[in-house]
């Protein structure tokens, strides 16, 4: 899970260099006209120099849609949320030490929860539930074929006001070689639309690649598209542990060591559910603040794996309840 120092070091210039790119606005053609059409014609002068707003306009990206509030907090002793940061994602900036060390923005004992391989029955909403109980919040990296399996409780990630990302079409290992480049950017892109199509809006241009392999090529490919990489700093290792108590125990520990730190957990994993309203507590009595991350621009989703995406996925089932539920003989 580690990427060699050379590799970081040339993607992050990489994506720099992308950011500088992306941020700079070219003349417009008509206010450089004006001035010589002026002589012949005074008038028309200023209608000629008017796309000019309009062409810097379409180089600046669309707001953020408001994310919903979180729960009104009723609980005086809960772990709570010390502050928000709002994360301008231009040029594709990393976080977590583990890979990227340029954006050291957390102070002492501050924590930033993480989420990956949702949404997944029981398990999201017991999530759900011990940050609820805390009225604290966490960034959610769902796959996006478990999206489109369990729209519904995505879309109560979101109402609750979590930050959701997004985690690859099917968590493929994006180092593996025998994928081309294509099909490496289809992981990525496909995931992000059908993350889209669960939540019914544009999810945070967070991403975070599975197994933490992080491709050189792909790197600069998030910087290009203005999509922030999420690393860690301590990773939980929650889907190796043998219980609850294991995973409270190996993020403790690390926090220790640390002091601070985004920490990775699965919502996927049960023992992750079952452990999170125990290490909850244990954080606040520890002294450990969260904090919580925020886009200051919606993820950009390409039109194409809409389209593509929206032939695929079977539409969602207007009920759950068991057929016999539903159905009754009631004349036989």
């Amino acid at each position: 899970m580690r990427i060699a120092a050379g590799l970081i070091f040339a993607g992050t210039v990489s994506l720099l260099a992308s950011s500088a790119a992306w941020s700079q606005t070219p003349p417009a053609k008509g206010a450089a006209a004006a001035p010589a059409a002026a002589p012949a014609a005074a008038a028309p002068a200023p209608a000629a120099a008017a796309p000019a707003p309009a062409a810097a306009a379409a180089q600046v990206p669309p707001k953020q849609a408001p994310q919903p509030a979180r729960a009104a907090c009723n609980n005086p002793n809960a772990l709570g949320v010390a502050r928000t940061v709002e994360i301008d994602t231009t040029g594709g900036p990393g976080f977590g030490f583990e890979h990227f060390k340029q954006l050291d923005f957390l102070r002492d004992h501050e924590v930033v929860l993480t989420f990956d391989d949702g949404p997944w029955p029981a398990n999201t909403p017991a999530v759900l539930k011990a940050l609820a109980d805390e009225c604290t919040t966490g960034i959610f990296f769902p796959i996006g074929k478990h999206a489109t399996y369990h729209p519904e409780i995505l879309r109560q990630v979101y109402a609750a006001g979590h930050t959701v990302g997004s985690h690859t079409w099917s968590h493929e290992n994006l180092n593996n070689k025998k994928l081309t480049e294509d099909q490496k950017k289809d992981e990525i892109e496909r995931g992000l639309a059908a993350v889209k199509w669960a939540l019914e809006t544009s999810p945070s241009p967070f991403f975070r690649f599975p197994a933490l392999q992080h491709p050189p090529e792909m790197v600069t490919y998030l910087g290009n598209r203005n999509i922030a990489i999420f690393s860690c700093d301590l990773d939980s290792f929650d889907f190796k542990s043998k219980n609850s108590q294991q995973v409270i125990d190996t993020v403790m520990k690390k926090l220790a060591k640390l002091g601070k730190g985004i920490i990775l957990m699965h919502d996927f994993q049960k023992h992750t559910a079952e452990a999170l309203p125990t290490l909850l507590t244990q954080l606040k009595a520890g002294g450990y603040k969260v904090v919580a991350m925020r886009a200051k621009f919606p993820a950009t989703v390409l039109p194409q794996y809409e389209q593509e995406l929206a032939k695929d996925v079977k539409l969602p089932t207007v009920s759950s309840r068991p057929v016999n539920s539903v159905v009754t003989t009631v004349d036989q």
